[in-house]
């Protein structure tokens, strides 16, 4: 029985990265074995144990054949006679099919390591077909090493498996999973950027994929495409936070864009309510958890009123607070301000701007929740409930007022 550490581990040691969870293989040896030795089996499709003192995943030898579509149409094989060659040769990318031995010397049947250093990204063997989920493992690993390219006929085998109907087989549940693990990576865009170039975004995200080739007003967006633009404001908003909620509501937050009628163009009219009525839809397909669509909604409908805060009322800018929560939910307000931070800089030559709007929101905001409603109470006579909620608008209204005065 010989043991091989594998996986994501080997390949981010290499590259000088921390490591976070280690995986092992285990070559030759059988479930029995494992078990006298204090291993706990966890594995339900194949055999993968716990070890007894450090917990980590030690999993046997196996080979993979397919048996119908979709990435769960799967027959495994593990047994002793399985060789580390054969399991590694299992896996998706050159980069993960690689191994260290008890020795620590490097087992590198598919010349992974050749890929790493030229950072590229490339199918161990023509079985990566078999398996959809791998074009939103590769997009996904993109957005996490940033300028890692993917080898051209591994881009055509993505190509394949969109024109053939594999990828209509992912459940949504494993889209959204990697979509919002892409989100958190440090170049999302390069997730969007993949998907594109082997015809995936249309399939999976068709609202995405809409925005690029229409045009806007080049006065306010120099670089004129609207996908260009989702791009830029995707990096910009991944470096203003990695809070996932933030990053997806910035990724759909022009979705209406994409469908502004032709004679319009580049001018989008009314693009914010369609944006929201594309991103329900959107939500609905891939089950999207209340607290991301809450936000993203919020975003795509309102973020025109923070770009043009200077400008609004007193008034509007208290109901667009409301309409926000911020007052019971003041993160979400936060959260607001990055997305629409990230829309204002996501335009070619912006990403350095200031962004006063959102200071500006900041300050009507701490101003308005100085009002208590305890005050209210004790200094109203009539204390119905609706009397209580007037003079409480009426007092936070006039303390943004107040406040627009010293700004």
């Amino acid at each position: 029985m010989e043991i091989y550490q594998v996986g994501g581990a080997v390949r981010d040691k290499l590259l000088g990265l921390p490591t976070k969870d280690k995986d092992w293989m285990v070559v030759g040896g059988t479930p029995d074995e494992l078990l006298a030795l204090g291993y706990t089996q966890v594995g339900r499709d194949f055999p993968v144990f716990l070890h007894p003192v450090t917990h980590e995943e030690y999993a046997l030898a196996r080979t993979e054949r397919k048996t119908h579509a979709g990435y769960t149409g799967f027959q495994v094989y593990a047994a002793p006679d399985v060789t580390l060659a054969e399991d590694l040769g299992r896996r998706d990318l050159t980069i993960n099919a690689m191994a260290v031995d008890s020795n620590g010397n490097l087992v590198d049947p598919f010349n992974g390591y050749v890929d790493l250093q030229a950072r590229i990204l490339r199918h161990v063997s023509p079985a990566f077909v078999e398996d959809p989920v791998r074009i939103l493992r590769i997009a996904r690993f993109a957005a996490r090493f940033g300028d890692f390219g993917v080898a051209p006929a591994t881009v055509e085998l993505m190509r394949t498996m969109v024109d053939n109907g594999e990828v209509d087989a992912l459940v949504p549940e494993r889209v959204w999973q990697e979509l919002v693990r892409a989100l958190a990576e440090p170049y999302p865009q390069r997730f969007v950027e993949v998907l594109r170039s082997c015809g995936a975004l249309a399939r999976i995200f068709p609202e995405i994929d809409r925005l690029f080739g229409v045009p806007q007003p080049v006065l306010y967006h120099p670089e004129i495409d609207t996908g260009e633009h989702l791009l830029l404001c995707l990096q910009a908003g991944r470096q203003l936070t990695d809070d996932t909620h933030v990053l997806f509501a910035v990724l759909t937050h022009d979705l209406g864009k994409g469908t502004s009628p032709v004679e319009n163009l580049p001018h989008h009219y009314g693009h914010e309510k369609r944006s929201a009525e594309l991103l329900l839809a959107l939500c609905e397909r891939y089950r999207v958890p209340n607290s991301y669509r809450q936000l993203a909604v919020l975003v795509a409908r309102l973020h025109g009123h923070c770009h043009l805060a200077a400008e609004l009322t007193p008034k509007t800018l208290l109901k667009t607070l409301l309409t926000l929560d911020a007052f019971r939910r003041p993160q979400r307000l936060e959260q607001f301000l990055l997305a629409c931070e990230a829309d204002a800089r996501g335009r070619k030559g912006f990403a350095d701007r200031s962004y006063p709007q959102a200071d500006l929101f900041r300050r009507v905001f701490a101003a308005a929740r100085q009002v208590a409603v305890a005050d209210v109470l004790t200094e109203l006579t009539e204390r119905t409930g609706p009397a209580i909620g007037q003079e409480l608008h009426r007092r936070r209204l006039a303390a943004i007022t107040q406040q627009l005065t010293v700004i």
